[in-house]
């Protein structure tokens, strides 16, 4: 029989991890399915590793020159800081406007803001691509509308001046979430502050920009990694709605790194695609934390 001081020790040594114990089953799935093949990611971006292949040769930076001295890929980077510098701005300027106002007290306002979250839940799935694609082909509703008033078709995901706009309309729409987290912090704005102003005959515009807007700016900076972090790893939009292309006009890195992976099965290059993406993200969101000292206020920093 175990001792009455080894048992003793053995609950204290539980006592003192216990915690560790309780998250035990996440460490082992984080290191199997995320660390291992993040680093192993990064291995085989300096390979010609590829998922048929019988031998896998260390080829160091030939990856990442590939893809720098191919234009097609160059060409994938250029539309996918496209489209994320189209869609962030717009996602986060047309969330906080409806959120604006949703703030007043109207009539049936719970009702709406159900609406407006709906589009949140459900334009990342397959089936909203789906309806989205349909809506804007040679003889989908938007064409039926412009034939109405007596327009001519427009060849939206034909074209490759429409095709990328289509897309990112279809990212626009999503909304909701962002809307969701502006409304919590304009619910946090103090009413004082806005009676203050209004004593001082700043209108509405005036109180939005010169009251709301800085208070709100933390959650703003938050919203924005977010919303950057997302539209460069797109996906769904450019591969069911287009394809890609027309010409590459869509192909986002995202879509480049797919094809490569699991189509013509280059896995170290399309490792190498995955990591400069990575790259690209973390220096935005270096260079966005590095800028909030000049536009983000936060209201404890003169404490």
């Amino acid at each position: 029989m175990e001792s009455a001081p080894g048992r003793k020790r053995l609950k204290e040594f539980y006592g003192k991890y216990r915690g560790f114990f309780y998250i035990l089953p996440w460490i082992i799935g984080f290191m199997i399915f995320k660390f291992y093949p993040f680093i192993m990611s990064l291995y085989y971006s300096f390979t010609n590793y590829g998922l048929f292949k019988t031998a896998t040769e260390f080829i160091g930076f030939d990856n990442y020159k590939n893809i720098f001295h191919t234009k097609k890929y160059v060409t994938a980077f250029k539309v996918t800081f496209q489209y994320a510098f189209i869609t962030v701005p717009l996602k986060l300027a047309f969330s906080l406007f409806i959120a604006y106002i949703l703030n007043f007290k109207l009539k049936f306002v719970k009702l709406f803001r159900t609406i407006y979250y709906i589009p949140s839940i459900l334009g990342g799935s397959v089936a909203i691509a789906v309806v989205w694609k349909f809506i804007f082909q040679s003889d989908g509703l938007i064409n039926q509308i412009i034939q109405i008033f007596g327009g001519d078709k427009i060849n939206f995901l034909g074209s490759t001046n429409y095709s990328l706009l289509v897309i990112c309309l279809l990212r626009v729409w999503q909304f909701g979430s962002a809307m969701v987290i502006f409304l919590a912090a304009l619910k946090g704005v103090p009413h004082e502050l806005y009676e203050a102003a209004a004593i001082d005959g700043a209108g509405k515009w005036r109180q939005f920009f010169a009251v709301t807007v800085p208070l709100i700016t933390p959650v703003i900076f938050y919203n924005l990694i977010t919303q950057i972090c997302e539209a460069f790893q797109e996906f769904n939009s450019a591969f069911i709605i287009t394809k890609g292309g027309p010409l590459g006009s869509t192909t986002l890195i995202s879509l480049l790194i797919y094809q490569n992976a699991f189509r013509t099965y280059e896995m170290g290059l399309a490792s190498a695609m995955a990591w400069l993406l990575f790259a690209i993200i973390s220096a935005l969101t270096v260079i966005s934390f590095a800028s909030q000292k000049y536009w983000v206020y936060y209201s404890d920093e003169d404490k």
